[in-house]
Formats: C-alpha cells, sequence, structure tokens
C-alpha cells in the first residue's frame, strides 16, 4: 500500500491505493513503516512522498468512515502518529503533489517539511462537506501557512485551491515542470537539514490581528447561508482555536470538536447523501443488480425546442459543455427573447469569473438559433421544453419522427406526463426517453432521466452519460404520472395547502419548513416556478381523468382537493414573473417575497365560503405531514418499481428540491426518526383525514416497520410485495 525504493540518498515512498490514493488503514501504516524506514537508514539523507497513479491523495478512505474517529485517533498507527513521525523527522521530507491533494492528504503535506507540485494540482479540506472537520492537525496547521482568514476560507468552504493559488497562500514552496518525481528527487538532495520554522506547530499564525472580526463576520454568514448546519460552525471554532491556543492546546480542542461532529446525526446525514449520490447514479437493468455496459450513442449536436426559461436554460448546460445547439422556437419575436435570456445568464457567468468574455464569445458561436424544426433533421439528440400539454408535445413529437434521422434521441423534458404516451405518436418508442430539468436548468444539478416500457438501453445510456457530460447529477426513474420527484412533491405539496386552509398562513408555513432546513418553503417554490405552471399541470391532469376543477372543487371522486391555489391563479397572480403569486415582489422577477393580506383575504374568504373552521397546527404536525406524506408516497414509488432504491429518491430530493444534506433525504430522515413511529403516524393521520388517500400506508413501509426490527435502508426493497423482475 506504501511502496519504498531509494534514489541515491532519497527514499522514495509511494503512496499506493487506487484510485485515489485513499487513506485507508493499511496505507497510513505503510506509509509510516517507510518513513521510519528511512529515518533508520544511514545511507538516506532526505525523504520524498508521491502518489502512485493520478493522485497524491483524496484524503481518508470514505468506505472506513465508521472508523475515521481511529484514523485520527492517538491510538495505534494513524495520521496523526504517522505525521508527528514525519514532521519531528530529522531528514528532511518533501511531499512531491499532483492530482488532488485533499483532506488528509493535504495533512500529510503540511506534516512534511517542503512541499511541491505540479500546475494543474488541487489542494484542499472538503470534510466539511461530509459534516466533519480535518480531524489530524489540519484546522491548526493550515492557518500557520496561509493565516487565519485564508484558512478559514478554506476549512469552512471545502472549496480546493490550485497549485497556482496555493504557491501564492504559501502551502507550495514550488511549482515544477516536467517529470514530478525527478524534480523533487533532485529538490530533496539539495536539502540537507530541517530548520526551525519548517516544523509547523513551533509557527505561529501570521496577520491574525483582526481574527476575532473575521470570526465574527464569518459565523454571522454560516448562520444566514448555512442555517442548521454544525460543521461549517465547528470547522470555524477550530480555525479560531489556532489563533487562541498553543499548537499543543488547539490540536486537543481539535479533537474535541471533530468528535462532536463524528457522532452527530449531522455527519451521519451528509455521509449517507456522499453514497447515496453514487448509488443513485448507478443504473442496471436485471434484476440481480449486475450493472449493465450499453454502448450510448455520441451526442455530438444537440437541438433545444423552446426557448423559454427552462429551454433557454437547457441550451446553456449544453452549449457551456461544448455542445452545438440548434435552438428552435415559433416565431422570431420569442427566439429573439430566448437569444438574450441565454446572453444574459453567460453574461452573468463572466461577471463571476466563471469564463471569460471571449470564451462566452466562441460558446454563443456554436448556437444556431431558427424558426424552423425542419433545421433538426442531423441532431444527435432532441430536447423538447414546450408547455406541460400532453396533445402539443404528441404533435411535435410526431413531427420530429418524420424529420430525424432514425437514431436522433428524441428526449422531452415533461415534468409530470407519461412518456409512453408521448412515445406511442412516433415510430420509434426505444428512442424517446424523459430528460426531466429543474428550474433554473443551467444552475439545478438534478436531471431525472425517465425511461419508458420501450426505451432501449442504449437510449438510456445516451441520456446518462450525456448528463454528467454537461455536469448533472442523473437518476433514472421509471415513467409514471409526475415520475419520482413531482409524485413525491405533490404530495408534500397538497399536504402544506391542507394545512393552510386548516389554519396556518403560507409565510407560517414557509417558516417551519425553512427551520426544518428547507432552503425555500413551498410557496416560495411555487412563485419561482410559476403558479400558472402548476395549475396547467392540475388541469391537465384532471381533463385526463374527466374532472372538472372549479373553484369551489373541495372533492374530486371522494378525494380531498384545495382549491385555494386555483384562486390565487384567477387572481392573476402568476409568481415571481409577475410580481405576486403567493407572496408580493416589488417587481416582476423580484426575489424578495413580502406577505400580502390580500392573500391572505383570499383564503380567508375561501375558508368562509366552505364552512371551514380554522385552527392552531404546531410545527411537529407541520412538520410530520408534509414530510410523512412524501415518505410514504417514495415507499410507493418502490413498490411500483418507478424507483429501484431509497437512494435515488433521497438524491432527487437533495439535488432537486434542496432538500437540507445534513438530513439525508426523506427517506433517510425516515430511518433516523424510525420506520416504525413514521408507520404508525400515518395511520394516525389517516384516522382523523380519511379522505385523504396518501394516508393508506404503503404495504412495504408496513411490512418493514411491523417486522420487528431495525432494517437498514439497504435491506428495505427486500419487503417489497410487488417486486420487479426488470427495470425495463
Amino acid at each position: 500500500m506504501a511502496e519504498y525504493k531509494e534514489i541515491d540518498s532519497v527514499a522514495v515512498i509511494e503512496l499506493k491505493n487506487p484510485p485515489a490514493n485513499a487513506l485507508s488503514k493499511a496505507l497510513v501504516t505503510g506509509l509510516n513503516n517507510g518513513v521510519k524506514r528511512a529515518i533508520d537508514n544511514p545511507r538516506i539523507k532526505s525523504i520524498v512522498l508521491i502518489g502512485n497513479g493520478q493522485h497524491f491523495s483524496a484524503g481518508a478512505d470514505i468506505t472506513e468512515f465508521p472508523r475515521v474517529a481511529d484514523v485520527t485517533s492517538k491510538q495505534g498507527v494513524s495520521l496523526l502518529t504517522v505525521g508527528d513521525v514525519i514532521e519531528s523527522c530529522n531528514k528532511p521530507v518533501v511531499s512531491a503533489i499532483h492530482g488532488v491533494c485533499f483532506g488528509g492528504g493535504l495533512e500529510i503535506a503540511l506534516f512534511s517539511h517542503y512541499r511541491l507540485a505540479v500546475q494543474s494540482a488541487k489542494l484542499g479540506f472538503p470534510e466539511v462537506s461530509l459534516g466533519i472537520l480535518p480531524g489530524a492537525n489540519g484546522t491548526q496547521r493550515l492557518p500557520r501557512v496561509v493565516g487565519f482568514e485564508v484558512a478559514m476560507d478554506m476549512i469552512v468552504s471545502g472549496k480546493p485551491v490550485s497549485a497556482p493559488q496555493a504557491l501564492q497562500y504559501g502551502i507550495l514552496d514550488k511549482i515544477v515542470d516536467g517529470d514530478l518525481l525527478t524534480a523533487a528527487v533532485q529538490f530533496a538532495k539539495t536539502l540537507n537539514t530541517v530548520p526551525h520554522d519548517r516544523r509547523l506547530k513551533n509557527v505561529p499564525v501570521p496577520n491574525s490581528e483582526n481574527a476575532n472580526k473575521h470570526f465574527e463576520e464569518k459565523l454571522a454568514k454560516i448562520k444566514q447561508k448555512q442555517r442548521g448546519y454544525i460543521a461549517p460552525i465547528n470547522c470555524l471554532k477550530a480555525v479560531k482555536a489556532s489563533v487562541d491556543l498553543p499548537y499543543s492546546e488547539g490540536v486537543t480542542k481539535e479533537f474535541q470538536l471533530f468528535m462532536e461532529l463524528m457522532s452527530s446525526a449531522q455527519a451521519r446525514g451528509q455521509q449517507y447523501s456522499f453514497f447515496s449520490e453514487r448509488a443513485a447514479t448507478k443504473w442496471y437493468l436485471s434484476a440481480s443488480k449486475n450493472y449493465k455496459v450499453s454502448k450510448d450513442i455520441p451526442v455530438k449536436t444537440a437541438g433545444v425546442i423552446g426557448a423559454g426559461t427552462m429551454g433557454s436554460g437547457i441550451a446553456v448546460s449544453l452549449l457551456t459543455s461544448g455542445i452545438p445547439v440548434i435552438l428552435v422556437e415559433q416565431d422570431s419575436k420569442n427566439l429573439e427573447r430566448g437569444i438574450e435570456l441565454i446572453k444574459s445568464i453567460l453574461q452573468g457567468g463572466v461577471k463571476l469569473k466563471r469564463m471569460t468574455q471571449s470564451q462566452m464569445n466562441q460558446i454563443l458561436q456554436i448556437l444556431q438559433p431558427t424558426t424552423k424544426i425542419e433545421d433538426l433533421q442531423s441532431v444527435d439528440l432532441i430536447i423538447e421544453a414546450v408547455f406541460e400539454n400532453l396533445k402539443l408535445k404528441q404533435e411535435l413529437f410526431s413531427k420530429l419522427d418524420k424529420i430525424c434521422k432514425r437514431d436522433t434521441v428524441l428526449c422531452s423534458n415533461t415534468s409530470t406526463l407519461d412518456i409512453d404516451k408521448i412515445a406511442k405518436s412516433t415510430s420509434r418508442p426505444e428512442k424517446v426517453v424523459g430528460t426531466h430539468f429543474f428550474a433554473p436548468a443551467h444552475i439545478m444539478p438534478l436531471l431525472e432521466n425517465v425511461y419508458g416500457n420501450h426505451t432501449s438501453a442504449e437510449t438510456i445510456a445516451t441520456v446518462m452519460k450525456l448528463s454528467k457530460k454537461i455536469r448533472k447529477i442523473p437518476v433514472l426513474v421509471k415513467t409514471c404520472h409526475g415520475f419520482v420527484a413531482n409524485r413525491t412533491f405533490f404530495e408534500y405539496s397538497q399536504e402544506l395547502r391542507f394545512v393552510v386552509e386548516e389554519g396556518l398562513l403560507p409565510n407560517e408555513v414557509d417558516d417551519i419548513l425553512e427551520d426544518f432546513g428547507m432552503p425555500m418553503g413551498v410557496f416560495k417554490v411555487n412563485d419561482l416556478s410559476g403558479i400558472d405552471v402548476g395549475w396547467r399541470i392540475r388541469q391537465e391532469q384532471a381533463i385526463a381523468n374527466g374532472f372538472n376543477l372549479t373553484t369551489n372543487t373541495r372533492y374530486i371522486n371522494g378525494e380531498r382537493y384545495c382549491a385555494i391555489a386555483d384562486k390565487i391563479f384567477q387572481a392573476g397572480r402568476y409568481g415571481r414573473k409577475t410580481g405576486k403569486g403567493w407572496y408580493q415582489y416589488d417587481k416582476p422577477g423580484g426575489r424578495v417575497a413580502m406577505v400580502d393580506p390580500n392573500v391572505n383575504n383570499i383564503i380567508l374568504n375561501h375558508c368562509k365560503e366552505l364552512g371551514l373552521t380554522r385552527r392552531k397546527i404546531s410545527t411537529q404536525e407541520v412538520i410530520e405531514r408534509c414530510m410523512f406524506a412524501a415518505i410514504n408516497e417514495g415507499f410507493r414509488c418502490l413498490e411500483d418499481g418507478i424507483a429501484s432504491k431509497p437512494e435515488e429518491i433521497d438524491t432527487i430530493w437533495l439535488h432537486g428540491f434542496g432538500f437540507p444534506r445534513y438530513r439525508g433525504g426523506p427517506m433517510f430522515y425516515a430511518s433516523q426518526v424510525g420506520l416504525r413511529k413514521v408507520y404508525e403516524r400515518i395511520k394516525y393521520y389517516q384516522k382523523h383525514f380519511p379522505e385523504t388517500s396518501h394516508w393508506i400506508a404503503s404495504e412495504m413501509l408496513q411490512r418493514i416497520a411491523e417486522s420487528g426490527r431495525n432494517v437498514p435502508i439497504s435491506e428495505w426493497t427486500k419487503f417489497n410485495p410487488t417486486p420487479t423482475s426488470s427495470r425495463l
């Protein structure tokens, strides 16, 4: 795991644990043995540490996270013990860095006396994203190199820095060209002793005069922007200890804060989120779960139909990934508006220094706007982003079927409509697939890819690979009305509309959700996505099922229905874009939501017309009703084979709806609450709200809850009463 060799008077210890040299217990032990071997050899004058393969080290082995405390403790061989051996060594130790040098890897480099890197290397402490902090003295050593403010920003944000930036900060001593090992060995040969200030425990934190001020400012920002998260606060406290305490006391404080995080529910949630994302993006066709490798169709050109907010955002995602786009609109006026929107989005990237003006101009050169759908005849893949209307989409796909080449993949950005119903309007249903982007499409990371009964493995492979190319997190689900995202979110949001009908106001509900950890309350989300969009979806579904919705509708076939949202729509309140929805905004497109007495009057009048008596509703009831309704529907998605594992549902909520990462996702949250309790509360609400069918408990949930044991989330699908033999 750590290979030892000698080049003249230099010992070279190579970290070897592919693919990213994660610091497993075995690798740390091997590194410790290698350094001691070099120390004991009188022929060796200096030591070089280098990574095997493409990276120095990506940090701790995440598969050993249940034992991370062992890796950083003072018991046995750990990062701390090998770090002490490296730092106290009287022979100069040089870390030669390439690829990534993250977490424990960077801590090893900071225990070393010198650090070299290639130009392309990246260095950082990403632990905060996993709910922990650098636990092997990283919070005490980095400030002694870069100063309090820079260390605070790097550790609290978790964002890596480039090698040139690391050189500027003083983390690196030199950036080398050519062969890294050769340069590192030559550099090591020039070193004879270890100066006092090359052992960082001897160095005070520079430029720390304003540490208290910077600490308070950063703490205020964390509490505002990362409300509810404890890891960033503990990271900040640990870095502050490097200024306030001697080194020996600072590392004790760091360890205390680290163990506090490791034992927290938030760390479990964030680490589950990390693993669930990787599990969710894997897809398979066979029930044996052997991942099938299917050849994808290379997407060299793409078409986007619809230049509205969603279509323009999709086009930007493709364009910024180097894929030429033909953008189609029905008339020149709408097309020009779409072009201006794309330019505005790209210009925002220039202002944020994510691209240069020259790069923006190059991106625009591969955009071909047109009002002729026939111009799409030779593209490899098409994504339509027109209104959520089944008939309209069927007519469009019928046209595309006649225009496009036979192997073109036809994608629909529908958020609710059955892909099979769209596909039947073509002669190539195997080429039809859903690609459900979330708004704003160029920012939101989730892409819910939806396959139908006839979608081919080749088509699935194409959209899954394309998703990653355009920097999205793809989750594959089966078609049904609403898929997984909107099917579960509908129950969540519907229950919250019932809560408003029963007693709370929209801003009171949103405050509760935001305190729970959601970045935005459901009614603010409605305003952002467009109240008219939601109304069209409800109307489409009503027409498809033979219903007639009016603003006085309260029951549909015995099922409870809340018409308040329809009344908001009828009042011409479409959300942010019109400057008024559930909230009032200072202007159309405004962002600051203000309570509007007119909305409150609409709600109160609605209740009066229907003879409803309003009541006080507790925070606990609000959270239980919206979350347990979504969780129950999540279990139904598993039962129906729409999702194949709980991790898919959680990843959708994490990246599609901003579910608090430290809670892991609704299904993981249910596991932490306890499925027995969730099941019992669902039965309670079924008794009190018998006219709401989503309070009929999922059979799968019931089976697990009544099993009498704590079933791991990875084993839930074993309790599926209707297991499917295949994903397709």
